[in-house]
């Protein structure tokens, strides 16, 4: 994929300026918007075009960037934070339809992209080592959702996407986790199962279009 030149300075975008299909990719707490840019040969054709969102926010502890402040955390900067990415999606949907855009997001980035994903019409979401927002619950339209985790993660817990499967079947939406014996990384072993459900996403057709 080719690395296009981009007219925001908080984002980075690869492959064909026209594309009828997307992924979206959020990175974790403390890296940038390159981060997950490896991923993105992996996962989808060249003709998806994939945009590398960079969080808003620099990070207290030198390089990177953050969607809020996570030491110590600070919940009250949430509301703004969803805001903003919600905005950022919504204008996205101009040039590729939301109904066609899968969003991945790693640990922050993955609580992000449920969170403000939830109720936009997105053809899938992925959360890869990520937890839910306080008080979160998914709401309609619900799109799938494929949670990938490893079982010793010492960052965010296992269990944070076990909590995240039972609030998305609890609202309809089952999701499959995929369960790993590593700590907190996208696993290599992953990617065939995320690539396929990519794939399955963007080209299925949409029943709401």
């Amino acid at each position: 994929m080719a690395n296009l030149p981009s007219p925001e300075p908080d984002q980075i975008q690869l492959g064909p300026a026209e594309a009828e299909r997307r992924l979206v990719l959020l990175h974790g707490w403390g890296a940038d918007a390159d981060d997950l840019l490896d991923l993105a040969e992996l996962l989808v054709d060249p003709q998806v075009n994939v945009v590398a969102l960079r969080a808003p926010h620099p990070h207290p502890y030198g390089a990177g960037r953050q969607w809020y402040d996570l030491q110590p955390i600070d919940w009250e900067q949430l509301p703004a934070a969803r805001a903003a990415l919600r905005r950022r999606l919504e204008q996205l949907g101009a040039s590729v339809p939301l109904q066609r855009t899968v969003m991945l997001g790693f640990s922050q980035g993955g609580a992000m992209a449920l969170d403000a994903g939830s109720g936009l019409p997105l053809a899938g979401l992925v959360a890869c080592s990520g937890y839910p927002h306080p008080d979160w619950r998914p709401q309609p339209p619900l799109c799938p959702v494929l949670l990938s985790h490893g079982e010793q993660d010492p960052v965010v817990p296992f269990e944070a996407s076990l909590e995240l499967q039972r609030l998305l079947e609890a609202a309809g939406q089952p999701a499959e986790l995929l369960a790993f014996a590593g700590g907190h990384t996208i696993d290599a072993g992953a990617l065939p199962a995320i690539r396929r459900f990519v794939q399955a996403c963007l080209g299925a057709p949409d029943p709401r279009v």
